[in-house]
């Protein structure tokens, strides 16, 4: 879906079971596909592993929706159970209890890492994703210099990791993840090992991304974004929506949804107003967890 232009005006707080939702948008819309099955849906999640050392799930009757062509970021502070879930959302984990189902079939996902290959050009380690895929042999090169176009890499094909940079390396990770061809693409904490401006340039590059599949694309089938972070104004930066995890074990504590017309900017007052307020739940949390 292409970010909403629809101003901040007022604030309306609505409660669905025991998650607050916070709508920042006054009358934003709701997300396209809205009506459409969701791009992946978690009902009552419990995730516990044997050996934790307190005995308490790490995560417990997490239940979210992911709407088609929805950004959605999970915030929480470190040690919550956020990229528990993601790695069950992605199907590198079991849930203990509960179900997940993603309809579109297997995600991409993005790690904090590049994982690059480094003994592989940036394009050859694109071109992996196309093979697994099924992308024909003859096709791929083509198709990797196109994402590696579509994430401002041009010309890089034959570069190899090491002759890279920080935010060159997560644009062809980020390549590779689209060469997947999923319509949900995972993020787990992606941009946090990078300076403050390569950062900046990347929220940009990945919300201009995410905007386009949207205008050329179904609505049922354009890229539906979950963003992993513990940064709360890169959430805000990027997310329509903000679901804040409670600090362990990791609860839907609370939800905004961010109407602030995009393109933003990190230093934009209403991403810092919204911040403020996210930061202050976020710090709640932690004083809560701190008593238990």
């Amino acid at each position: 879906m292409a970010p909403t232009t629809t101003p901040t005006t007022a604030t309306t707080t609505t409660t669905t079971g025991r998650t607050g939702r916070t709508d920042r948008s006054g009358t934003a819309p709701a997300p396209a596909g809205a009506d459409a099955p969701p791009a992946v849906r978690i009902d009552r999640v419990h995730k516990h592993f044997a050996r934790s050392g307190d005995g308490r799930p790490v995560l417990e009757d997490i239940t979210l929706d992911v709407r088609p062509g929805e950004f959605v970021c999970l915030l929480g502070a470190s040690g919550c159970g956020k990229s528990t879930l993601l790695n069950l959302v992605a199907g590198l984990d079991r849930p203990t209890a509960g179900t997940i189902e993603v309809p579109g079939g297997r995600p991409a996902l993005m790690f904090q890492e590049h994982a690059l290959f480094p003994w592989l050009t940036a394009g050859r380690n694109v071109e992996l994703a196309l093979r697994l895929r099924g992308v024909p042999r003859a096709d791929r090169r083509a198709e990797a210099e196109r994402l590696l176009d579509l994430v401002r890499l041009g010309g890089a094909y034959r570069k190899r990791v090491h002759e890279l940079s920080g935010g060159m390396r997560q644009r062809v990770a980020l390549a590779r993840a689209l060469a997947q061809d999923s319509r949900l693409l995972l993020m787990d904490e992606p941009f946090a090992a990078l300076d403050a401006i390569t950062r900046d340039v990347l929220h940009h590059e990945l919300t201009r991304i995410w905007s386009e599949s949207a205008e050329s694309a179904e609505s049922e089938t354009a890229l539906s974004v979950l963003f992993v972070t513990h940064n709360v104004r890169e959430a805000v930066r990027l997310g329509q929506r903000v679901v804040l995890l409670s600090s362990r074990p990791g609860r839907v504590a609370r939800e905004w949804t961010v109407g602030i017309p995009q393109p933003r900017r990190i230093e934009d007052a209403a991403v810092a107003d919204l911040s403020v307020e996210i930061t202050e739940e976020l710090r709640g949390e932690i004083r809560r967890h701190g008593k238990h």
